[in-house]
């Protein structure tokens, strides 16, 4: 298994992150700002505050909460620019075409993991030898590769 020192974390999963503190999205994320170089384009970032600014999310945290999340991914992330290349690249790895943008970013920053909670993602694991892990699965990954190449 290759090392990883980058990785990507899809929209559901930072949804998921932001909405349920202690949940394995959460703890996933936590685990990936203290070990690895999180990625995301100008683009991963826009759906993420589009989807977490929906109303149907003030029930589990108010609007102010899930803003200074989207912020706090924003100072925390390392920003990557997606080439028009790297769309034509992935432009048919994925039955949901929207989550296109991951598998680009992926390339771009040349990730060695994406975290997902989205089947359409989860499916296509490795992808260009680029590991698509639950949350779950990354952090059980994580765990042992900490243990073994301290970061």
């Amino acid at each position: 298994m290759n090392r990883i020192r980058r990785v990507v974390f899809d929209t559901s999963t930072l949804v998921s992150a932001a909405l349920r503190l202690g949940s394995m999205p959460h703890q996933a994320w936590m685990r990936a700002l203290s070990f690895y170089d999180v990625c995301a384009s100008l683009e991963t970032i826009a759906e993420m505050e589009v989807v977490l600014d929906r109303s149907k999310f003030d029930r589990y945290l108010d609007r102010e909460k899930r803003q200074a999340f989207a912020a706090n991914v924003r100072r925390r992330v390392h920003l990557f620019e997606v080439q028009g290349v790297d769309l034509t690249e992935v432009a048919l790895a994925c039955r949901d075409p929207s989550d296109n943008m991951f598998l680009a970013l992926a390339l771009a920053a040349e990730a060695e993991a994406i975290v997902s909670s989205d089947d359409d993602l989860l499916v296509l694991h490795p992808w260009r030898e680029i590991q698509i892990l639950t949350p779950a699965g990354f952090i059980s990954m994580s765990t042992g590769e900490h243990l073994r190449h301290p970061v």
